[in-house]
């Protein structure tokens, strides 16, 4: 490209964005029927604005983000395998637990496309009659909840095909692991969901600063959060379910072990024992 090409790309480019501003400021001020404290209210418990769900019941808008996205999945994972898996070539591998490869996989692409969703800001319409974007599934606490208990179920059901009782031991002691796998994976896009919130709310902070908080902050969660998640699942699954007998050490080996721990004779001092009458040093 050469340098008149680029200096025209850049007024191309400066006179959309100049053209997208003046629209903005045509429109006006919109007048906000939430405060900034109802806003970040609802955020986090989602009491006030709820969504029909067919005309069933009334559901939290992260519920409906949760179906679409899954159906996304489900129609992608359909399209591989009809289409693209048929023409894989089999290459012999190391033994691989498939299902745990299965989950770990699934519950990656769950996490990371559900939180890029709410870059692509789908609206629906409330019950109250006013429009909603979609936030990311797991910003509801109740899916986050949802996806540390499935994965600590997970992790419990390797307990007890590899190790029977003893598996189902190992877990259980780590009892606070579903909480705070929940929270953290919570806390993280709430966090997020929250920053954006507050820079669309004020028209002041609306104005190019979105688009770096609300890409970078979501792409960060999507890959940070995606990539803990699975990892700690796949290495508590590999602890609770490894049945290798632990060797002890040999009687020896604990006994050089315990006298090198011994602390030595101080210098300069010469230790003398009594045999009989004489003391010898």
């Amino acid at each position: 490209m050469t340098k008149q090409q680029r200096k025209r790309t850049a007024l191309i480019f400066g006179a959309i964005a100049m053209v997208f501003m003046i629209s903005a400021l045509l429109v006006g001020r919109l007048e906000k029927k939430e405060t900034i404290q109802e806003v970040m209210r609802d955020a986090v418990l989602h009491d006030m604005n709820k969504v029909s769900f067919f005309g069933i019941m009334d559901v939290n808008p992260g519920f409906i983000a949760a179906v679409i996205v899954s159906c996304l999945l489900i129609v992608f994972a359909l399209i591989c395998r009809i289409f693209f898996i048929p023409k894989f070539t089999m290459v012999p591998s190391k033994k691989i637990n498939s299902f745990l490869g299965a989950y770990i996989f699934a519950t990656g692409a769950y996490i990371f496309t559900g939180t890029l969703f709410e870059l692509f800001g789908l609206q629906v319409m409330t019950t109250g009659g006013t429009p909603i974007s979609l936030p990311a599934p797991c910003s509801d606490i109740n899916g986050a909840i949802m996806m540390g208990c499935l994965s600590y179920l997970v992790i419990l059901s390797g307990g007890i095909i590899g190790n029977g009782f003893k598996g189902i031991g190992e877990t259980l002691k780590e009892f606070s692991l579903p909480i705070s796998m929940s929270f953290r994976l919570f806390g993280a896009l709430l966090s997020g969901a929250l920053v954006t919130e507050l820079v669309y709310y004020y028209e002041a902070l609306s104005y190019v600063l979105p688009v770096l908080v609300g890409v970078l902050f979501t792409l960060l969660h999507a890959v940070i959060q995606a990539y803990v998640l699975t990892m700690l699942t796949a290495l508590f699954y590999g602890k609770v379910s490894d049945d290798t007998p632990k060797e002890k050490a040999p009687k020896e080996n604990r006994e050089n072990h315990r006298l090198a721990k011994k602390p030595p004779a101080r210098p300069g001092r010469k230790r003398t024992t009594v045999v009989g009458r004489h003391r010898t040093a």
